[in-house]
């Protein structure tokens, strides 16, 4: 049995970051769900593993990391994947490295923000967030998609290049939270669709499908069944992306 573990909700952007990378490139790792909804990572079992209560975390042996941009580096290290992950060629590497810096308070930030706000206002506090409040959350959003299409796409089929990269991986994950929240993002940006569609074909539909299928579910399957406890836990990080 691996050393790997993995702690995980895959209805976590970075958590299905992780879960496709390590399916696709077949490292063996055991798959612990915490499942953020119902406290998973508020028990005392997970915060030896994690104290800052936090997914996705990592165990190998004696060895632990809680950050998913190191924990996919690490990844890409030690398994020694195919170069196009994270290219050794110096400049697509820093291509990559540019996008995993910037994504933290650009798509990941105003993903999150669409999201709570449209997504979870409803479950948290009991009604729909103001229109206007969702309008300006998806054109700032938009502006994210702009940049990504202008500045890291251009005329490329990925990110960085001909091939895929964990640049890639990290951003559809985001993209997709906003998707899962009702928002259509892509019928303005077809460059981006045509791209989403060579992540997706390169991922597999099936693992692609298998990796989001508990968010774009998230009202039936998690929302309508969250304990009135964690409504209340959550609603304090939903203050975070109000206005």
């Amino acid at each position: 049995m691996s050393n790997l573990e993995l702690y995980l909700d895959l209805l976590s952007q970075p958590c299905r970051a992780i879960y496709i990378f390590v399916k696709l490139n077949e490292i063996p790792f055991s798959f612990h769900e915490v499942r953020l909804f119902k406290g998973g990572h508020l028990t005392g079992e997970f915060l030896k593993v994690n104290p800052m209560r936090k997914v996705p975390a990592l165990k190998d042996g004696n060895f632990t990391l809680i950050e998913s941009i190191s924990m996919l580096l690490y990844l890409v290290r030690k398994y020694k994947t195919p170069d196009h992950w994270y290219p050794s060629d110096i400049q697509k590497r820093s291509r990559v490295d540019e996008y995993l810096a910037w994504q933290h308070t650009n798509t990941r930030f105003y993903g999150c923000k669409v999201f709570w706000n449209k997504c979870m206002t409803p479950t948290l506090v009991g009604h729909e967030a103001e229109p206007e409040k969702i309008n300006q959350c998806v054109a700032e959003f938009k502006i994210i998609l702009t940049h990504i299409e202008t500045l890291f796409l251009k005329d490329q089929l990925f990110l960085v290049g001909d091939e895929i990269s964990v640049a890639d991986l990290v951003a559809i994950v985001e993209i997709m939270q906003v998707v899962a929240s009702g928002v259509t993002v892509f019928e303005d940006f077809p460059k981006l669709d045509a791209w989403k569609n060579r992540v997706k074909e390169a991922i597999g539909s099936d693992l692609f499908k298998e990796a989001h299928e508990s968010v774009i579910n998230i009202k039936e399957q998690h929302l309508d069944s969250m304990p009135l406890v964690m409504k209340t836990f959550f609603k304090s990080k939903l203050l975070k992306y109000a206005y």
